[in-house]
């Protein structure tokens, strides 16, 4: 829709268009300047340059008539004019620009760190998109490198969900390195999708999607849980490219209570530092095997054994701590102490 222009950003334009062409000088600093000034106003104002250059065009043949004799004049002037304009113009919206980028960082900060005042975020938050009323669940991708906003692999995964999704009510961003999607809480299908997308970009990252949670606070609590999944599937070397934190609540629950964890994993698998080697590669064995669904064939190929040689293992683990690993009465305690030594990065850690 076409704007009118007030006057008042064409003030003192046709006297300078006067003066200018009727010697066929350049425009002075000070009659520049004013351009400038003018131009920055009218950006603010939220005015259009397409059509504030079109009321430049159309004062400049209403002031033709005075001065027919002058048609290099008036052009050359017209052009000073309209460029110093705009270059004002642009200036203002540079500002504007750096304005907005730190307003909205300063905004994902507080979201992500919860520090603002919930009933002010929230208000916020209606800026980028956000109804911080509704429920709400993060995702998180780590890629082998750290990405910024502006570089172009969240560039391709933003245009990538706007194209299938539209706003919906999406926030795109960057913390820390990592790409992070906000998304409605009953629009799973979002989040599948930006995992799927940031898995391709980030060349095989690992995503992990935060549950749902309601209103202000829980934008923070979904991405702590995001995180939270991360960080232990690095420390249980989980293969999965996407989890979800829902699926991993048994992992802090078996935190939960760090020191009973740590007498169980001391109790069920300290014997195995009597082992030639120590006890890791033991602990070892008996991850891959229950991971493998306790199957010894396919135990054996995961780390290039032989059956007999993850056999002697197995027997050697029994003979060292007592508990048998193909004893379902004596395998939940050896896996559940496997667990706890991963958590707790036990041997490495001494507790």
């Amino acid at each position: 829709m076409k704007q009118d222009i007030p006057h008042d950003y064409l003030q003192g334009y046709a006297r300078i268009l006067a003066d200018a062409s009727a010697t066929g000088r350049r425009l002075t600093r000070d009659e520049l300047d004013s351009r400038r000034v003018l131009g920055e106003r009218a950006a603010e104002a939220g005015y259009g340059l397409r059509e504030l250059v079109g009321a430049h065009l159309a004062a400049t043949r209403a002031e033709w008539p005075a001065y027919p004799s002058s048609v290099d004049g008036v052009l050359a002037a017209a052009e000073q004019a309209v460029d110093a304009f705009a270059e004002g113009y642009e200036r203002a919206q540079r500002v504007a620009v750096r304005q907005e980028v730190a307003a909205r960082r300063e905004f994902i900060d507080d979201l992500l760190y919860g520090r603002s005042d919930l009933g002010l975020l929230a208000q916020r938050a209606e800026r980028f998109g956000l109804r911080l009323s509704h429920e709400h669940a993060v995702a998180v991708a780590r890629g082998e490198t750290a990405y910024d906003e502006g570089d172009a692999v969240p560039r391709d995964v933003e245009r990538t969900l706007i194209g299938r999704f539209g706003d919906r009510n999406i926030l795109l961003t960057t913390k820390d390195g990592r790409l992070i999607c906000i998304a409605p809480g009953d629009q799973d299908e979002v989040l599948v999708h930006f995992a799927k997308q940031a898995y391709a970009a980030t060349d095989g990252g690992r995503v992990a999607i935060g549950r749902p949670q309601p209103g202000p606070g829980g934008v923070v609590q979904s991405y702590e849980e995001a995180l939270n999944a991360l960080d232990l599937a690095e420390r249980l070397e989980l293969d999965a490219p996407v989890l979800r934190a829902a699926e991993l609540l048994v992992y802090p629950v078996l935190t939960r209570d760090r020191q009973a964890m740590a007498e169980l994993v001391l109790s069920a698998l300290g014997p195995l530092r009597k082992a030639r080697g120590g006890a890791q590669p033991l602990i070892d064995t008996l991850a891959t095997f229950f991971d493998s669904g306790c199957v010894a064939a396919e135990s054996a190929r995961r780390p290039s054994l032989s059956v007999r040689a993850l056999t002697y293992r197995l027997e050697r683990i029994h003979q060292l701590t007592g508990a048998d690993p193909a004893d379902p009465v004596h395998r939940y305690t050896l896996q559940t102490a496997v667990i706890g030594a991963r958590l707790l990065d036990w041997p490495n850690q001494q507790f």
